[in-house]
């Protein structure tokens, strides 16, 4: 029963990991002995959260633009000369758009489909090769493709592609979890519920009492909250969980009903 949730010397990826939810992971698993790849399209951002993180252990940046298959092939190319195994890869890198139903873009539409729900299923197929070659039967690679609340309940706001992509992501989980099994890789999700990030930054700030209102805990997310889901789900204690996401909200779709 040792090392049950150690993570020590594997290799991981979290895209959009220069700030947010993203950056939570990525801190927690650099302090716990992963070489840590983060990526993102701000090269400032990317390379302040590096040097920041790199204080506990191994963070490297690569820019990079997701959101077309070119995109994420030079990524990956990128990747492959500096690794021979990926045994983490944490689809993190999202976009929302809020809009009344009578004027939402297509344009607003289409963005955000392609960052949230087509990105992860191309970065995935693309990183095949090196977490086939990471993963054994009894340490499969992990992926963890994060998702939203906002994909199981009606989130009460006009963000209409937003939570359609996070409802589409939640079942591409369980779908590559079915088929990449038997190359000893799990895939899961997280569904957070309100974490500070600059997404909901304006929810936080103008409405700070009322945000927190209708969660049971009655806080907003943290570092650890984030943190301690990822590495449970890429650690030995997770070996035999596949095709699943963990609603992480402190009961807010519980309560919902």
């Amino acid at each position: 029963m040792n090392d049950l949730f150690s993570v020590k010397g594997k290799v991981a990826v979290v895209t959009g990991g220069s700030r947010g939810i993203g950056a939570m992971i990525a801190r927690g698993f650099v302090a716990n002995g992963v070489k840590t790849y983060i990526t993102a399209r701000k090269v400032e951002e990317l390379q302040a959260t590096a040097e920041a993180l790199s204080e506990f252990g191994e963070c490297i940046a690569i820019a990079s633009d997701l959101s077309t298959l070119e995109g994420i092939k030079a990524f990956v190319a990128e990747l492959k000369e500096k690794e021979s195994k990926l045994h983490i890869l944490v689809n993190n890198a999202g976009a929302t758009w809020g809009e009344h139903i009578d004027e939402f873009p297509e344009s607003g539409w289409d963005k955000v489909m392609d960052l949230n729900a087509k990105s992860p299923f191309f970065l995935i197929q693309q990183c095949l090769p090196l977490m086939r070659e990471a993963g054994t039967p009894e340490d499969p690679s992990r992926v963890i493709n994060i998702s939203s609340i906002n994909a199981y309940a009606n989130p009460g706001m006009d963000n209409y592609s937003y939570s359609a992509s996070k409802a589409a992501i939640a079942h591409l989980t369980r779908h590559l979890a079915a088929d990449l099994v038997g190359d000893n890789i799990n895939v899961n999700g997280i569904a957070p519920g309100l974490f500070p990030s600059k997404m909901t930054a304006f929810i936080i700030n103008e409405h700070e009492e009322a945000s927190t209102a209708n969660i049971p805990r009655g806080r907003v997310g943290n570092a650890s909250d984030a943190a301690g889901t990822a590495i449970y789900l890429c650690a030995k204690a997770s070996a035999w969980v596949t095709g699943h996401t963990v609603i992480l909200d402190g009961g807010v779709v519980a309560n919902a009903g």
